[in-house]
């Protein structure tokens, strides 16, 4: 849920703030404990319901391989274990974006910046989250903010580097190119990193603009970029339609 721009705005002084609750300084024994549990619930999730979006809860308690209500202590159902994931993952796209532009503003060099944030974010792997998870509950006011937030800081890093860019490119452009790459997946964790840099490498030839004798001779882009409705309908419930 990178792509976002929702209708409905969060009343001034009501905004959430991006991520979970932290807590400073040294965790108790038990409190360690309890975020370990936490952690692993949260990987076991992402990694059985991005496998299958359809499998029940009990199948995250057992890939964790914690009790179901030690599970229901922490998530109350399976939606709210979902919206978890997403609000992270919204959180990753913010904290690589603003990294992003930090080096831009630092002078480093716009496509050498434009690549490294194309491979991080692929790594980060949030579009398998997009493509398993949209439409499969409804995002909370607090993910609505996030992906205002994501999505006016996309619009000032895609400014930035534009010039590096072919043009006819839009921002909304690199959403589906992230879940293209993530369509890539082996059995290996290991090969399916390699073949998505493999083709991710590919794509990005073709994003850079160019200033050979032939880039006269490049054709426009075919059909208009995809529209932030077109992206963020598929997050709306089909109960909610």
């Amino acid at each position: 849920m990178t792509e976002t721009k929702p209708g409905t705005e969060a009343k001034p002084g009501t905004e959430a703030k991006p991520g979970r609750p932290h807590r400073d300084g040294p965790l108790s024994g038990r409190q360690a404990e309890a975020a370990r549990n936490d952690r692993r619930i949260l990987e076991s999730a992402r990694a059985v319901f991005v496998a299958d979006p359809g499998a029940p809860i009990t199948a995250v308690a057992k890939h964790a391989g914690v009790g179901i209500s030690a599970l229901y202590t922490r998530y109350g159902s399976k939606e709210e274990l979902l919206r978890t994931l997403c609000t992270d993952g919204l959180v990753i796209v913010i904290d690589e974006t603003e990294a992003a532009l930090e080096r831009l503003k630092h002078g480093d060099d716009s496509w050498a910046v434009f690549t490294d944030f194309m491979r991080r974010l692929a790594d980060a792997d949030t579009s398998s989250m997009t493509r398993a998870f949209a439409g499969k509950f409804a995002p909370t006011p607090e993910m609505f903010a996030l992906a205002n937030r994501s999505s006016q800081l996309m619009d000032e890093f895609f400014a930035l580097v534009r010039g590096a860019l072919r043009p006819g490119l839009v921002p909304h452009d690199l959403s589906l190119i992230f879940e293209l790459v993530a369509a890539i997946k082996f059995s290996s964790p290991e090969r399916t990193t390699e073949l998505r840099h493999r083709y991710l490498a590919v794509i990005l030839d073709g994003l850079r603009a160019s200033d050979a004798p032939h880039a006269a001779d490049r054709e426009d882009l075919p059909g208009p970029p995809p529209a932030w409705p077109e992206l963020s309908e598929r997050w709306v419930p089909p109960s909610h339609t």
